[in-house]
C-alpha cells in the first residue's frame, strides 16, 4: 500500500516538474505563479519545495532547479538500486542455506 501512495506522488511531482519545464519556468526570472500553471500546492509540490527542486522567487513565484530535480531522481535511482541488491542478496542467502529446499 506505502509503495503504491510512493508512486503516485512520485508520479505527480513528475507532471509538477514537466509543467514548470514547459512554461520555461527555469529561472528566477521566468518564475511562474503555480495556480497560473494549474499547479495546486499540496503534498507533491511541497516535497519538491523542501528538496529545493523549485526554488521561490518571491510574490508567490517558483521555478524548476533542473540540477535539483536531477540529483534528486539519481538519489531515488541509487536507492532503488541498493534496495534490490539486498533483496537478492537476502535471498541467495536463503537459497544457500536451503530455505527453499523441497520437504518431502
Amino acid at each position: 500500500m506505502a509503495a503504491a501512495a510512493a508512486a503516485v506522488i512520485i508520479r505527480k511531482e513528475k507532471e509538477i516538474v514537466n509543467i514548470f519545464r514547459g512554461a520555461g519556468a527555469l529561472t528566477a526570472e521566468r518564475a511562474r505563479d503555480p495556480e497560473q500553471l494549474g499547479v495546486h500546492q499540496h503534498l507533491a509540490f511541497h516535497r519538491l519545495v523542501q528538496r529545493a527542486v523549485l526554488r521561490n522567487a518571491g510574490d508567490g513565484r517558483f521555478y524548476l532547479d533542473e540540477m535539483s530535480w536531477n540529483a534528486l531522481r539519481n538519489t531515488r535511482r541509487r536507492v532503488a538500486i541498493l534496495v534490490l541488491a539486498v533483496v537478492a542478496a537476502a535471498f541467495v542467502v536463503m537459497l544457500m542455506a536451503g530455505v527453499f529446499a523441497s520437504r518431502s
